[in-house]
């Protein structure tokens, strides 16, 4: 079952002690929140995955879903009439110096291969190039859906929806809203530390490696 919204607010709530939402109203708590959610995308692609299949647009360029992070993988050929056999990525480097003229071949419904240039995540090129009936069995990582930001004035128990990632992350997201708490007040004594506390958190329990968080600051 996904975990609620409500619970992680809810412990945020009692560990700022704040019962009364005064200094960090629920909706700015639920904001951080969301924003917790798009930082585990950034550095765990893995946290949020699909499995989609996907009908093609005519020719090579293909984009991922509305949703769609980073691709992570085309699988196989899925349309009706295809052999539905796999697709196999190749470097693009391969396919430009040994058919140059590949993307304007004629369109098939079965792609044999792929390629994938990671610092252009959401698109992806087909060869042969494809129909507009070609589906393919694509795993792509995707932007997790927002809890509803709740009025103003809200209490924690206003807050509905689960967050849009596997439970594991609920503590790790509780961390990412408590940094981004402390920040806020970061002038306060030991909130500051309290911040890089819960950001060192987060970022282990990712796998981050942090190198020098409050090296650079003049109390230390």
């Amino acid at each position: 079952m996904a975990l609620s919204a409500q619970s992680i607010i809810r412990r945020v709530v009692d560990t700022l002690q704040d019962t009364t939402s005064v200094r960090w109203p629920i909706p700015e708590l639920v904001r951080y929140l969301n924003d917790g959610q798009r930082e585990v995308i950034l550095y765990r692609p893995d946290a949020s995955i699909k499995n989609v299949s996907k009908t093609c647009v005519a020719g090579p360029k293909q984009a991922l879903p509305v949703d769609g992070a980073k691709l992570i993988d085309v699988i196989r050929n899925s349309a009706v009439g295809s052999n539905n056999s796999s697709v196999r990525m190749v470097p693009r480097v391969v396919l430009d110096s040994q058919i140059p003229n590949w993307y304007n071949l004629s369109g098939n419904i079965s792609a044999v291969h792929y390629t994938y240039d990671p610092r252009d995540p959401k698109v992806f090129f087909v060869y042969p190039p494809a129909l507009a009936t070609t589906v393919i069995d694509i795993s792509y990582s995707a932007y997790p859906t927002d809890v509803a930001e709740p009025a103003d004035g809200s209490d924690y128990t206003d807050v509905v929806g689960s967050i849009d990632l596997p439970d594991i992350y609920g503590n790790i997201v509780m961390d990412y809203v408590l940094y981004r708490a402390y920040t806020k007040d970061s002038e306060y004594a030991g909130n500051a530390q309290r911040a890089q506390a819960h950001y060192g958190a987060f970022a282990n329990a990712l796998g981050i490696e942090i190198k020098g968080l409050s090296g650079v600051s003049p109390t230390v």
